[in-house]
């Protein structure tokens, strides 16, 4: 028998990564301590992945060689912290997928405004006529929408929730917006600890990645990477970056400068 996956939730993230994990040969189960929905359960069934519904058996569940948790389920509940201590890996299903990808990966998070930047982002490089994928937090599962196809480049809207469970997943160009007081009840209503989640998106970066951040948010400034830094600023010129200069965003590479007239937005 081959490595056992057990997925935790079965709303988009979960689902997606159960089919995908059952693509790839694994032994699946999934385990939704709510009730599953109708149309979920009909695919379980003909995909023929094993699952349960409105509770959560821990023989089953400690029998797994990695676990898939949703996002939406917190880390501090008994269940989680049972498997722990049995020291089964917990991860994301934005980590499992990225094992399956071989496309280019723009990550954006961020307290307020992911979701315009990401489909903003999406939007641009489809008017161009790349083979793009939006997914991630915006409501599509990335492992569900890689199962038959790959593509040359991912937008992908990441919670903090969803690089809390990270472990390699890196982005080719990560993009950090803000950080504000916000989830701070998943965090033990620390903010350090919530700011250090949304730092992870840059963890895994090598020095050839990119990371756009936000220069006017204080709280970024200091921020250690080893990708590019491109600082972006509403009210400081920026050597290395982009700023906003009389309507016009003036973007200075190394190489190349870059000025954006007419703004629309």
């Amino acid at each position: 028998m081959g490595k056992r996956i057990v997925v935790l939730g079965s709303g988009i993230s979960g689902m997606g990564a159960a089919l995908l994990a059952k693509s790839k040969g694994f032994n699946v189960f999934l385990s939704d301590n709510n009730k599953i929905k109708e149309d979920n359960k009909h695919i379980l069934f003909r995909k023929k992945i094993d699952f349960e519904e409105e509770t959560h058996t821990l023989s089953l569940i400690l029998s797994a060689d990695e676990i898939i948790k949703s996002p939406g389920i917190s880390d501090h509940i008994e269940l989680i912290q049972n498997i722990k201590e049995f020291g089964i890996p917990i991860i994301s299903e934005i980590e499992f997928a990225f094992r399956y990808t071989n496309a280019k990966i723009a990550a954006i998070t961020g307290s307020n405004g992911k979701t315009t930047t990401t489909l903003l982002l999406y939007h641009i490089l489809k008017s161009a006529n790349y083979n793009v994928l939006v997914a991630g937090n915006i409501g599509i599962s990335l492992s569900r929408s890689i199962i038959e196809k790959d593509y040359d480049y991912i937008v992908l809207e990441v919670s903090s929730f969803q690089l809390d469970g990270i472990k390699s997943f890196r982005s080719d160009i990560a993009i950090l917006l803000n950080i504000t007081h916000d989830h701070l009840d998943r965090y033990k209503n620390i903010f350090y600890n919530y700011f250090s989640s949304k730092l992870l998106i840059t963890k895994h970066q090598k020095k050839e990645d990119y990371l756009i951040y936000n220069f006017d948010d204080v709280k970024l400034k200091s921020i250690l990477t080893k990708a590019q830094k491109l600082p972006i600023s509403l009210t400081k010129e920026q050597d290395i970056g982009g700023y906003y200069h009389k309507n016009k965003i003036i973007i200075n590479l190394k190489n190349e400068t870059m000025i954006i007239k007419e703004l629309a937005l």
